[in-house]
Order: structure tokens, then sequence, then C-alpha cells
């Protein structure tokens, strides 16, 4: 007998329907093979039968002794993982007609069996739930630790069940399992700004805390710079609570891409605060951008929407640091194999940081530099120009006093006062780059839009030309300090860029200054 059901293939952040289609007929001789699974199959997939047999027999249900065939279609697509054995498990008691197959083919069906008929959860349930409703199935069935996070999908009935018994009920019209019902926008609004950290916590470092106002407000990649325990990852960690809260589009866009990581868990549903993701600096390339002979999403995708904070830059490799380029300037990286090209989406924002010398002390206003001469310079030279062409904001993090962090009194800025400004900010922008879907933020605009944008009067072109000239300031520092000078025009709720606007800006450019680093 030959029956069929549905399950999906990820690739990428999106799912594609797979046919299971199995044929039960014809004795087998004993020793021979008895069970044949085609469509391009990978070793998890082909093991698979060895978990159905098993799991079968210790719920009760015979495994028979018949020439089984599976067929994965489309053929040419590769099947990789172990999320296919529920379905094929399914099929088989129904084309043996152990299990009703009547209403099989209407359901998408995906789980991981264990050898006692229990299910294990499975990566991608929320692009999987997504192509589900897409095919107007009538269900989807899959393991109980996944229902939460395909139930985000409306106009779905997510099934969640514990083991191969319940999935069999359902099949047969004896469950009593009612559909996982999740509201999606109560649970986001109401975890949508539940941080655990806050700039309140941050004692002094008032001008950094500044600086990464405005690094929020347009969008822009910032660098700190200086010694160990000034507050430099402190700071960094706390970012995130100072950008606009995700929207629902933006949320569903970075829980798909966390789902296929397998990094919600089981209790996790919808992604309702901004990622914040920091790499170690012994990361490879494609650990950081993703790939494997199934693309996966590397950091900068899981940063998507988001924050990539990379501690000490000058220690990452520079390989790593290269491909980084071309992702920071599309928002998305594209990665290709033999047999599928796939893309993710990487709209995320930088910030680095780094000792502005091997032994971190180069400019510390109490302590010694100890490096040799030269020695800051080739440290610094370890960040290529073009990477730093794509970084706005070059932040000095000079220690608090002891006199600061001993003081006790109540917090001056919190992260709320501070995020309601760059709300604001963004509010500007979203009016001025209405006609430009691309462009959301200040940092985004391209040279041409910041010319036209971003003009200043007979004073700031001598204020900035003379900032240039004696500060030694390269030509890439003209059009960055424009667009940080926007930014914190709009902060301050200005239509033209004023004076004091271009000076904070310039500050903003300790690296591109000539004889930094000595």
């Amino acid at each position: 007998m030959l029956v069929k059901t549905f399950a999906a293939s990820v690739q990428g952040v999106e799912a594609q329907k797979i046919i299971v289609e199995v044929n039960a007929g014809g004795t087998v001789a004993a020793g021979k093979q008895m069970f044949f699974i085609v469509g391009l199959p990978d070793k998890a997939v082909s093991e698979g039968f060895q978990r159905i047999e098993a799991a079968v027999k210790n719920v009760g249900f015979k495994m028979p002794r018949l020439k089984l065939v599976v067929n994965l279609a489309p053929a040419d697509i590769r099947k990789e993982g172990s999320a296919y054995d529920l379905p094929i498990a399914l099929s088989i008691l129904s084309a043996t007609k152990q299990v009703d197959h009547t209403i099989l083919s209407q359901y998408m069906i995906m789980g991981e069996l264990a050898l006692d008929g229990s299910l294990r959860p499975i990566k991608g349930a929320l692009p999987i739930a997504i192509q589900a409703r897409r095919e107007k199935m009538a269900g989807l069935i899959l393991p109980i630790q996944n229902a939460k996070e395909a139930a985000i999908v409306n106009d779905i009935n997510v099934y969640g069940v514990k083991n191969l018994v319940e999935a069999i009920s359902i099949l047969n019209g004896e469950s009593t399992i009612k559909p996982f019902h999740y509201d999606t926008r109560e649970a986001f609004y109401d975890s949508q700004n539940d941080y655990n950290v806050n700039f309140s916590d941050v004692k002094g470092q008032e001008n950094i805390k500044r600086s990464l106002e405005i690094a929020a407000a347009g969008g822009h990649n910032a660098i700190l710079i200086g010694p160990p325990g000034a507050g430099k990852t402190m700071l960094a960690r706390r970012l995130p609570t100072i950008l606009p809260p995700l929207d629902l589009y933006e949320a569903l866009e970075t829980t798909k891409i966390h789902s296929v990581s397998g990094l919600l868990g089981t209790e996790a549903s919808l992604v309702t605060q901004r990622p914040f993701r920091a790499p170690h600096h012994t990361i490879s390339d494609v650990a950081l951008v993703g790939g494997g002979s199934n693309p996966n999403p590397g950091e900068i995708s899981l940063a998507h929407n988001g924050v990539l904070f990379l501690d000490e830059l000058p220690e990452f490799k520079r390989s790593v640091l290269e491909v980084l380029r071309q992702p920071m300037e599309e928002r998305k990286v594209t990665i290709s194999r033999a047999r599928v090209t796939v893309e993710f989406p990487s709209s995320f924002m930088l910030i680095a940081s780094m000792n502005p010398c091997p032994c971190g002390y180069y400019n510390h206003p109490d302590k010694e530099c100890v490096c040799g001469p030269g020695i800051v310079k080739k440290y610094l030279n370890k960040i290529s120009g073009p990477l730093l062409d794509r970084i706005d904001l070059h932040v000095e993090v000079t220690p608090v006093s002891y006199d600061e962090l001993a003081e006790f009194k109540p917090a001056q800025v919190t992260s709320e006062d501070i995020a309601a400004r760059v709300v604001t900010a963004r509010k500007i922008q979203t009016e001025r780059f209405k006609d430009h879907p691309d462009i959301h933020a200040n940092a985004q605009m391209p040279s041409r839009m910041v010319r036209e944008l971003c003009q200043i009067n007979q004073a700031g072109q001598t204020l900035l030309k003379t900032a240039m000239t004696r500060l030694q300031l390269s030509a890439r520092a003209y059009d960055r300090i424009l667009k940080v000078a926007r930014t914190s025009a709009d902060l301050g709720g200005s239509e033209d860029i004023k004076i004091e606007h271009l000076a904070e800006a310039i500050q903003y450019r300790s690296l591109d200054r000539e004889g930094w680093a000595g």
C-alpha cells in the first residue's frame, strides 16, 4: 500500500515542503534488507530506520516484514537531520494499516524519535509552521517542546505531542490534545523591555554614555578604546537597552534565525529583545558569517536587528575581520554551495572594543605604557583601513576614579531616559528616509545623500576645515563626521547642523588623527 504525508526541509531561514511517500509490499527473505530510503537522505536520515523500528516496537505496534520504500520528494534536494523520523514512522504504520491513513496527508509532521517512542525537539519549528500555513495544511504535528515556538504563527493548528502514541491518536481521531494556543502580541509586549541590565548601573562615564546614545540614535558603528577595567564591555552590553524596541515584524524575522540555529530552547517562543552577540576572538570566519555543507547562520546573522560586540578587536584574525566588510555594507550575507545558495539577513550594529596598545596603558592618565617604539602603531595596524572606514565613532574610554565608584547617589541617567531620546531621533529619521525603503538610519546614508541632507553653514565649514587640518584627519573622516553631526542634531531636535553638533562629532575620530599612536 502507498501512503504519503508531508514534512519540511529548512534551507537558510525558509522551509520547503517535502513529500514523504512510503510503499509497503512484497515479503522479504530472511537476512535481506527490508528498508530502502531514497531522495538524497544524509546519514542521519538513513539511520532513522533503526530508531523507528525500536520506537514502533516499544510502543506496542508491529514492524512489518515487508519491503518498505521511502521516497523523500523532491528527490534532488538533500535531506538532513533526524526530524524525518516521525513522518516516516507514521507513514509506515499507515501503509501497513495499523494506523488510519485517511487524514495523514492533511498534516505536516516533524519530529525525532527516541528508542522508547518519545519525541525530541527539532530545529526550525517557526519557518516550518510558516510553510505549513502557506501550504494550507490542516495542522502541524511536532514535538511538544517546539509547540510554543510554532504557535507564534496564526491560522494553523499546532499539535504538540510527547510521543509516537499521541501522534497516532491524532490520526485515529482518538486524541484529546487541543491545538496549542499562544497570544503572540500579548507575550511580545509583556517582555519587550525586560532587560536585566541598565545604564543606571554605570557610575561616571557620562561622555561614553552620550557617545553610545548617538550610536543608537543613528545606527552608527562604534569602537571603544581604553585600558583594561575601564568599563568598555559593561557599557557595550547595555547598548541594546537604549535601542528602539523591536517591532513585531523584526521580532519574527529574528526569531526565525534563532529557530533554525536551535537557540530558542524548549520554553522560548518569540525573541522580544534585540540580540547581543559577543563571539570570542578565536572564532573562525565560517562561524562568524555562517556556512557548512547545509549553510547555517553565523554570529552576524544571529545579531540581526541587534548588536554584534567584538571585544579586543585586534586579537581577532585578520581574515575574520575582513569577511565583515561586505555584510556590513549590504546588511545580508550570501553563502553559495554546489547545490544551494542561501541568503541570511545581517543588519546589525557593530560595537568593538580594544586596548590602545598590547600592555593596555598607552595614554593612561596614571599608569605608564611599557610598549617599545613602534609597537603601538603595529598593534593598531592589525585593524584594516577598510574596516575602520565602516566605524563612525572612535570613543576613548578612561578609567573611573575611586571617588566616583565609592559615591552613593541615585543614578542620574537610566536606559529608559536615553531610549526615549533615541526613539524620538529615530522617528525623525523615519520621516526623512520615507522615500528610501532601504535606508532606516543616518549611518546608512550614501555619500550623495550626505551632501544633500548634511549641509553646514560657512562657520561650520571653517570649523571642519580647521579640524581636519590641525588634527590631520584622513579624508574618510569627512563623511563620518557629517553623519554623526546629523544624528547629534536630531537628538537635539534641530533641523540644521550647528557648530556644537559638528564639534561633538569631530571628537569621535580618535584613530584618524595623525600621530595618535605615536
